[in-house]
């Protein structure tokens, strides 16, 4: 038995006409009524009574298109699905934010539109720090990750700039230096004490900060770690220090904070998609090229 033989058994039991069952099938009445004498004798039965006026089921067709229409709709259910997994419209996309990288507004509106064009794909995401989700990456329990990438090179993943954005001095609003809400050049931060978080959960952004302290003239004092970006900006308003941070991060707020430009050579922050190089997952492909195409935009704006 072969699924045409199906086919065409549940378009005559639908019809309950040949000539009918054929038009909607597309092929000829002659031959549709050999197919359907075939499949009865490989059955043993008969499944339809011939009558003057068309067909009509036996007990042993009605029992057939009991058990073969469900058969059939599951058949076309999983040829759909295969098809949309094909072609990236379903499935799983396991997508990694690091550190605050979801308070860039580019990357939630990037999720939302992923979602409305692609509604039948399951995003699952995880947020972690941006050495975790590159082994996720590698280890291939992470798809796409939203990273602030490092200078050192990855063989294995690719590395898409989506934002360079401003980085921004978090200091408490009661210092002096907050009261006026100027742009500060970062040497006026050489005295102070720093919170950053530690260099092995963000080696990139740790770097970035550092050497521009190191260009202002000056190595930065560090006092205590935050566990993550996030972290920094209560740990400012306590009054533990002062900190540098990607302009994002001032839409956590904080009534006891205060955000200030950087004058002169401020450094910059970069945020970034990765993913492995060979992929070829089409789910992958179309998030990237979405991503790549919101960069492309918003830099032509």
């Amino acid at each position: 038995m072969e699924l045409r033989h199906l086919r065409y058994f549940i378009a005559v039991a639908e019809e309950r006409h040949f000539t009918r069952a054929a038009a909607r099938l597309g092929i000829g009445q002659p031959p549709l009524s050999m197919q359907i004498r075939q499949l009865e004798r490989e059955l043993g039965a008969r499944l339809f009574h011939r009558l003057s006026r068309g067909v009509e089921l036996t007990e042993a067709g009605r029992r057939l298109l009991e058990r073969a229409g469900p058969v059939i709709t599951q058949l076309e259910q999983a040829k759909a699905e295969v098809a949309q997994l094909a072609r990236g419209e379903a499935g799983r996309l396991r997508v990694g934010f690091a550190g605050a990288t979801y308070f860039q507004p580019r990357v939630p509106a990037l999720i939302q539109d992923y979602r409305q064009r692609h509604p039948d794909v399951e995003l699952l995401p995880e947020q972690s720090n941006t050495p975790a989700l590159t082994r996720g990456l590698h280890a291939g329990s992470i798809d796409v990750a939203f990273i602030r990438p490092s200078a050192e090179a990855d063989e294995a993943l690719a590395v898409e700039t989506l934002v360079v954005e401003s980085m921004l001095a978090v200091l408490p609003r009661r210092h002096p230096l907050a009261s006026g809400g100027a742009a500060i050049p970062l040497a006026a931060l050489a005295g102070e004490t720093f919170i950053l978080f530690p260099r092995d959960i963000g080696p990139g952004l740790y770097d970035t900060i550092a050497g521009a302290c190191h260009r202002a003239g000056f190595s930065p004092r560090l006092g205590l770690a935050a566990p993550q970006i996030p972290s920094i900006v209560p740990m400012v308003e306590a009054g533990f220090g002062v900190s540098i941070v990607p302009a994002s991060v001032s839409r956590i707020g904080g009534a006891g904070v205060a955000y200030l430009p950087l004058a002169g050579d401020a450094p910059s922050a970069l945020l970034a998609l990765a993913y492995r190089r060979d992929e070829r997952s089409q789910l992958v492909r179309r998030f990237v090229a979405l991503a790549r195409q919101a960069a492309r935009e918003a830099a032509a704006t």
